[in-house]
This record gives C-alpha cells, structure tokens and sequence, in this order.
C-alpha cells in the first residue's frame, strides 16, 4: 500500500459514523448488508449513509454489490489486512521480537475454531 491511499483510509475512518460504519461491515463478513439495513442500524438517514459509504468505496475499504434491488456493501478484507501492513511495515526497525506482541494482539480476534465453523457453515 502506498502512502497515498493509506492516507486516504485513514481519513475515511477519521469520521465516528464512518468508522462505526466500516466496523459493523466487518462484523457482518463475508455476507455484508444492504445499504438501508446499514443505515437502519446506524441509525442515520439513507442520504447521509450514502455519503459516508461513497467516501468509504473511494478509500478502497468497501465494495458494493448489486443484489435484485438491494445494494450489498462489505469490507475489503485485503485493504484492512493493507492497512495492517502498511503501519507494521517497517516494525522496530527488522528486530520482529518488539512487534511480536503487537502481531500477537492481532491475532486472537479470530482463532482457529472460529474460522472452521465459519467456512464449515458457508460450505
């Protein structure tokens, strides 16, 4: 990831609403939520939650699918694992033992029974 586009990531986050949004899109992975359902849940008008999902789409940390007549928005799971890259890059300087604890923190959101149960159920 370049500097640009990180910039422009962290700038879309930078807003509480938008956060919130990307975060909720993150919960909902790999099936993502239709815009009005985002909205309904934000509790924020459909207008205003179409700007904040156009500003996330243009930062590369969603994608919208047309499904029937609903959009579907979801999280780009490779511009979140980008963006993860792209602050540890250059972690302490190549010693990896400082950053082992920060790539442990990462790791415990989703263990290994998490994972199988979550592909054995979209099988």
């Amino acid at each position: 990831m370049e500097s640009e586009q990180a910039i422009l990531a962290f700038a879309a986050l930078a807003q509480p609403t938008r956060l919130d949004v990307f975060r909720l899109l993150m919960e909902h992975e790999p099936d993502g939520l239709p815009a009005g359902e985002v909205a309904r849940q934000m509790d924020v008008p459909h207008n205003t939650m179409s700007t904040h999902l156009a500003i996330l789409t243009r930062a590369g940390l969603i994608e919208a699918e047309r499904q029937s007549r609903s959009i579907i928005y979801r999280a780009k799971l490779d511009a979140v694992r980008a963006i993860a890259g792209f602050l540890v890059k250059d972690c302490c300087g190549g010693r990896p033992e400082i950053c082992a604890p920060l790539i442990a923190d990462l790791s415990p959101c989703c263990p290994p029974q998490k994972i199988a149960a979550t592909e054995a159920a979209h099988d």
